[in-house]
């Protein structure tokens, strides 16, 4: 009948499993089994190939900034990577490590009771380090009256020395491996922190140069004295005027001593027996390194006005003698001379008379310094 189906609808689909033998049922598990590990192995190898396509892509971004000179920063993370560090207002980590010259330097050491300190991990075999290298040297010079930049770098002691001379770098401590970056939780280089003059943590970790710059640039903009970063940014040639320092202009010279490039002391008075243009270098600065043709050539040929030139210059004697000076050179390592008579920046000088009086306020870029080498300031007697 028609309506016998209601009662037998025939094979269940999977009824058939029950009429397989012991042996058929077993044959019939491991092909399920092995279709499943085909399903797996299938996804992992999709998986697989994706990372592969993206490694691929890296090593082609790689070759190519490898290629065109590009710094590439390894270890940093990425811009949008929020890297904590330890939480701010905890105590800051203490240690003990070497400085340039072998002295022992605590963190007490380096803290400052009247600004913050910020601790900046560097490596001399770290590209993008080496890259920011030369506005920490000017950080350290320009912004000194609101922060105080020290180096906690790591690696060889004569790779660190050189790479500090030429570029003017002071502070710089170094650690056996990454034990203080470590213990700041620092995730590679370059990054920084911010201490406390109290000792505490003041920011989180600043990771990659950008960062670095966004906390130097929060640091210095701090309440605090005014100190302008590299003064000789301000307009295009590299000019700026600044005031005259009202209790150096017509008073006597500070006797300040300063080592020679043989390394032997020598008082700054003792070299200004003549009209004298103290030049304010760094062998780090681009822009000293701009105008570095044309006074030599004042060297060279020096006019009937001109002045003695004395170079007051920051980094090593070896970074100094190959900038070929035919004047006399003496290291400042700290600039704190150039900040006696209120030099902010570099290039800058001013002229001292015949009585070692000061008789001219700070000229600062290349074409009032040049000015001021080619001849003494008017209204000034050479004798």
């Amino acid at each position: 009948m028609a309506t016998a189906g209601w009662n037998d609808a025939g094979a269940s689909t999977v009824g058939w499993i029950g009429d397989l033998s012991a042996v058929e049922g077993m044959m019939l598990a491991l092909g399920v089994l092995a279709l499943g590990l085909l399903i797996v192995q299938g996804w992992a190898l999709y998986q697989l190939f994706r990372q592969n396509g993206r490694l691929l892509l890296r090593l082609d971004a790689l070759e190519a900034a490898i290629e065109s000179g590009t710094p590439i920063e390894r270890t940093a993370p990425a811009s949008n990577a929020r890297v904590e560090g330890l939480r701010v207002g905890t105590p800051a980590p203490s240690f003990s490590l070497t400085n340039l010259a072998g002295q022992l330097t605590t963190l007490a050491d380096l803290r400052m009771a009247d600004k913050p300190t910020m601790l900046l991990f560097s490596d001399p075999g770290c590209g993008p380090c080496n890259a920011l290298l030369p506005e920490v040297g000017r950080w350290q010079q320009d912004l000194a009256d609101k922060l105080h930049l020290a180096v906690v770098s790591r690696g060889d002691l004569e790779a660190n020395r050189s790479k500090a001379g030429e570029h003017g770098i002071r502070n710089v401590v170094l650690q056996q491996d990454r034990e203080v970056a470590n213990a700041y939780e620092s995730p590679g280089t370059p990054s920084a922190v911010l201490i406390r003059p109290d000792g505490t943590i003041g920011s989180p970790i600043a990771a990659g140069a950008e960062a670095i710059r966004r906390l130097v640039a929060t640091s210095a903009s701090a309440p605090g004295p005014t100190v302008p970063h590299h003064p000789i940014h301000s307009n295009g040639n590299g000019h700026v005027d600044i005031p005259a320092v009202a209790n150096l202009l017509g008073k006597p010279a500070p006797d300040v001593t300063l080592a020679t490039l043989d390394g032997d002391e020598v008082g700054l008075a003792t070299m200004l027996a003549q009209p004298t243009a103290l030049l304010f270098w760094n062998p780090g600065c681009g822009f000293c390194q701009r105008m570095l043709d044309d006074l030599k050539a004042l060297e060279t040929s020096p006019s009937a006005t001109a002045p003695t030139i004395l170079v007051i210059s920051t980094g090593d004697s070896e970074i100094n003698r190959a900038q070929g000076f035919a004047s006399t050179v003496l290291l400042d390592q700290g600039f704190s001379t150039g900040r006696q008579f209120g030099a902010t920046g570099t290039p800058s000088a001013v002229f001292i008379d015949a009585e070692g009086i000061v008789a001219s306020p700070v000229a600062v870029g290349a074409p009032a310094v040049l000015d001021l080498i080619r001849n003494v300031p008017q209204g000034v007697g050479s004798d």
